[in-house]
């Protein structure tokens, strides 16, 4: 069983408050790209979860989401015998793109195929938010306002197709270092219920005076070569341009595959180690 596990970038990024247990409130639109991860997932006679990779950057052991992901389903329904999973990575490393978080999803959905659970993505989705918060959303896919600590989803119009450009630097910050040291006495919140709306109508030049991510505050100041990036793509034509996640891959989104070339070479010029990549808007069928 092979499938897909596609990457995400968060249109609005948006922290509401600190809970007591340490995680905070968030309102996020989330949305997903062509850019994809391949778990090529294989039943075995043998009771052992075994993964290879073509990334020298993922672990292979237990500590590894896809391991976490495969073990959770397997011992939650009592299956018998073991995987064999191989995974071809495409995706950056820590990034902000969900890839640790999207390779556990799609390893739910393989499993759940594999052996013919008929599990919906309600019940896949809760045994996701036990390995991640971004797992329900990226079982889920598509257009989608995200709120809670992630896992609380509601689906809204499609995205407009439009070209994006990843360009993720060689520096990079931690996420529970980034959400440390927000200061939310400090941020300006991004306009989510403006940006649902702006998408609603079609319109990614109204999407973009509405979009922003609260953890820029953050990381900017930390890692300059962001600003950078955002004001290079922003020049040479991109309609918006945010960080994605926690960082440190900002994206800009274009109007067409020329314009989102002429920004990376641009780039590729302007700053060193830097790893870019064109794709796209991404919606999947219901």
């Amino acid at each position: 069983m092979k499938v897909n596990a596609y990457a995400k970038i968060n249109l609005g990024l948006d922290v509401i408050l600190r809970r007591p247990d340490g995680y905070h409130e968030v309102r996020m639109v989330m949305q997903t790209v062509g850019l994809h991860d391949v778990i090529d997932v294989t039943r075995t006679d043998e009771a052992k979860i075994s993964i290879t990779t073509d990334s020298e950057d993922i672990p292979s052991g237990d500590d590894n989401l896809i391991y976490k992901a495969a073990e959770l389903i397997m011992k939650e329904y009592s299956l018998s015998g073991g995987l064999k999973i191989d995974l071809t990575k495409n995706i950056p490393v820590a990034a902000g793109l969900a890839g640790g978080s999207t390779d556990a999803a799609a390893t739910l959905k393989a499993v759940n195929a594999l052996y013919d659970l008929k599990l919906p993505d309600e019940e896949l989705s809760k045994l996701g938010v036990r390995i991640g918060a971004d797992v329900p959303y990226c079982i889920r896919g598509g257009t989608v306002l995200c709120e809670g600590i992630g896992e609380i989803m509601t689906g809204i119009s499609p995205c407009p197709k439009c070209t994006v450009l990843l360009a993720k630097p060689r520096e990079g910050m931690s996420t529970a270092y980034v959400y440390k040291h927000l200061d939310l006495t400090k941020v300006t919140h991004p306009d989510i219920d403006g940006l649902i709306r702006s998408i609603e109508n079609g319109s990614i030049k109204d999407a973009s005076h509405c979009m922003g991510n609260v953890l820029e505050t953050v990381t900017v100041p930390e890692l300059p070569v962001i600003g950078r990036i955002k004001k290079t793509m922003t020049d040479n034509g991109a309609t918006a341009c945010l960080m994605s996640g926690s960082g440190p891959t900002v994206f800009g989104l274009f109007d067409g595959k020329e314009a989102a070339m002429a920004a990376s070479e641009e780039l590729e010029v302007s700053e060193e180690g830097l790893r870019l990549i064109i794709t796209d808007i991404y919606n999947p069928e219901r």
